[in-house]
């Protein structure tokens, strides 16, 4: 099933929604950096504080959440480890798996950047439009 070609307000309204993620982005990486860590390291944060019905999470449950690969979230961990702001723990069912907790700077620095972000999303709120796909 082949769909017709864009049309110009089609490429129009992508390139409006790529352009808020973008400027949302940005605002991310500049409040991180602001607070000593990078973009990376906040998402790391917010994705064990955020894991679905608990307050922590394993290494390989991370590496899906932010889309990586499993040695690049071990390192990241570490870096964040070595930052005070993560904590492993050896798993409670299984011994092979890594528990990630966030440690009290890494809770309270997390506060801090997710009401930051909160507060830039109310602010855009409207403008970030998904675009409609196939409604011509």
């Amino acid at each position: 099933m082949s769909m017709p070609p864009l049309a110009k307000a089609d490429y129009e309204a992508l390139a409006e929604f790529r352009y808020q993620l973008r400027r949302f982005l940005r605002f991310s990486e500049e409040v991180a950096q602001e607070h000593g860590i990078t973009v990376l390291q906040y998402l790391l944060l917010l994705q064990v504080k955020g894991y679905p019905d608990r307050e922590w999470a394993t290494v390989a449950e991370l590496a899906e959440r932010l889309q990586s690969h499993h040695h690049s979230v071990v390192a990241l961990v570490s870096r964040c480890e070595k930052a005070g702001l993560v904590e492993r723990r050896p798993g409670r069912s299984d011994q092979r798996c890594v528990e990630v907790h966030l440690t009290g700077h890494g809770e309270a620095l997390l506060a801090e950047l997710a009401l930051r972000h909160q507060q830039q999303l109310a602010e855009v709120q409207g403008e970030l439009k998904i675009p409609a796909i196939g409604k011509r």
